[in-house]
C-alpha cells in the first residue's frame, strides 16, 4: 500500500507540472495579449495550438503505447516534455512561442494517457475512484500554487519566468518517476494479441459504450474550454480585476479544490460515480451562467462564484475519468484511453479556437459575446447527464 502511495503522489507530482505548463498560458493571456499585440482569435490559437497538437500525438500515440513498459515510455515523453517547456521559457516572440506550444502539445498529450493508463493497469475499480481523485488533485495544487505563483513571479519579472521554473521541475520530476514507478509490464503478456493501427480505431470506434465515453469526454470539453481561455483575459477587461488579483481567483478555487477533490473521489466509490457525476454537473451550470454575464463587480462576489466554478468542474472531472477508463480492458486500456486523449484535446482545441471567433473586442478594450459563449457551454454540459448515465464500466 505504501508503494501504491508513493506511485500515485508521483503521478499527482507529474500531473501537477503538465497542468501547469498547460493552464499558466490562459491567466497570462492579458500579458501576452498586451505584450505580443495580439486579438482575442490569436490569443485563442495559442491555447488551441496546445491541445490540437496533443490530440494529435495522442492519437499516434494509441498504436505504441500498448507495446512497452510503462515506465519506460514515460520517462522518454517526460524527457521530451521537459525540453519542449524550455523552448517554451526561451521564446522571444508570439510565433516561436506558437511553435514552442505546438511541441510542448506532443508530449502533453501522451503524459496525460499515460497517467491514465498507470492508473488503470495498477490501481483495482474499488479504489479507482480515490486514486483518480488523488491524482487528480494536482488540478487543485496547480491552481491554489503553480498558477498563482507563476502569475506573481510573471508580474515581478515577465512571463517567462514560469516556464523556466516548469522545466526545473520537470527535471525533478524524471527522478521521482525512476525511483517510484515500477515497471509495469502485465499488459503485455504473451497471449495478448497486438492489434494494427486500424485495429485499434475499428475497435474503440465498433465499440459503442466507448464511442460514448468519448463522446462525453469531447462535450465536457466543450462545456468548459469555451470559458477557461478567456477566464482572465475577462475577468481583466470587463470585471475589473488587475493582471495580479488575477491570483486570488486562482488561490481561492485551488485552496477548496484540493481538499473537495479527494472527497469527490470518494463519494464516487461509495455512492456511485455516474450520480455524482450529474450532481457536479448541474452544479457547474450556475456559475458558468453567472461568470459570463458579469460587469464590473466586487472582488469578493467574483472569488465566490470563481471558486464555485473551480469546484463544480474539478467534481464533475473526477468521477468521469474513472467511468472512461473503466470502458477499457487492461489489455487495450493504453490504445483506449490515448484514442480518448487525442479526440478530447482536439475538441479543448476546437472549443478555445471557436471561443476565440465569437469573442470580440470593442473600442474600450472590453470583450464581447461572453455570455453566448457561456450559452454554448451551458447546453454542452446538461447534454452530458444522459450520455453519462448510459456508460457501463467493464473493468
Amino acid at each position: 500500500m505504501n508503494n501504491e502511495k508513493f506511485l500515485l503522489w508521483t503521478l499527482a507530482a507529474i500531473n501537477f507540472i503538465h497542468i501547469v505548463d498547460f493552464m499558466i498560458l490562459m491567466p497570462l493571456g492579458p500579458q501576452l495579449m498586451r505584450i505580443f499585440e495580439i486579438s482575442p482569435r490569436e490569443f485563442g490559437l495559442l491555447v488551441s495550438c496546445y491541445t490540437f497538437s496533443a490530440g494529435t500525438s495522442s492519437f499516434f500515440g494509441a498504436f505504441i503505447l500498448d507495446r512497452f513498459d510503462r515506465k519506460k515510455i514515460l520517462v522518454w515523453v517526460y524527457v521530451g516534455f521537459a525540453i519542449a517547456t524550455l523552448g517554451c521559457a526561451l521564446s522571444p516572440s508570439y510565433p516561436v512561442l506558437l511553435a514552442a506550444r505546438v511541441v510542448s502539445g506532443i508530449f502533453g498529450g501522451l503524459t496525460s494517457a499515460l497517467i491514465l493508463a498507470i492508473i488503470g493497469d495498477v490501481i483495482p475499480d474499488s479504489r479507482r475512484g480515490r486514486a483518480m481523485g488523488l491524482v487528480m488533485a494536482a488540478f487543485s495544487v496547480a491552481s491554489v500554487l503553480g498558477v498563482p505563483l507563476g502569475l506573481f513571479l510573471a508580474s515581478l519579472s515577465d512571463w517567462h519566468t514560469p516556464f523556466f521554473i516548469l522545466t526545473g521541475l520537470s527535471v525533478l520530476s524524471l527522478g521521482m518517476i525512476v525511483r517510484f514507478i515500477p515497471t509495469i509490464r502485465d499488459h503485455l503478456r504473451n497471449d495478448v494479441i497486438r492489434p494494427s493501427p486500424l485495429v485499434v480505431i475499428r475497435r474503440v470506434t465498433s465499440d459503442s459504450n466507448q464511442m460514448r465515453a468519448i463522446t462525453l469526454s469531447v462535450m465536457m470539453m466543450f462545456g468548459q474550454f469555451m470559458i477557461i481561455p478567456f477566464l482572465s483575459p475577462y475577468t481583466v477587461a470587463n470585471v475589473g480585476f488587475t493582471e495580479l488579483q488575477l491570483t486570488y481567483i486562482y488561490m481561492a478555487g485551488g485552496a477548496f479544490t484540493i481538499f473537495t477533490s479527494p472527497w469527490v473521489g470518494k463519494l464516487s466509490d461509495k455512492y456511485g460515480k455516474q450520480k455524482i457525476f450529474i450532481i457536479f454537473m448541474l452544479l457547474n451550470v450556475v456559475p458558468i451562467a453567472i461568470i459570463t454575464h458579469l460587469g464590473v463587480t466586487p472582488i469578493p462576489f467574483v472569488l465566490m462564484v470563481s471558486t464555485m466554478f473551480f469546484v463544480t468542474s474539478n467534481g464533475r472531472y473526477v468521477p468521469a475519468a474513472a467511468i472512461v477508463t473503466g470502458t477499457a480492458k487492461p489489455e487495450n486500456r493504453g490504445s483506449f484511453l490515448s484514442f480518448n486523449s487525442a479526440v478530447q484535446q482536439l475538441a479543448t482545441g476546437v472549443a478555445s479556437l471557436l471561443a476565440g471567433i465569437i469573442i470580440g473586442e470593442n473600442a474600450a478594450g472590453e470583450l464581447t459575446n461572453f455570455n453566448v459563449v457561456g450559452y454554448i457551454a451551458i447546453a454542452f454540459s446538461l447534454l452530458c447527464i444522459p450520455l453519462a448515465m448510459r456508460i457501463k464500466v467493464v473493468s
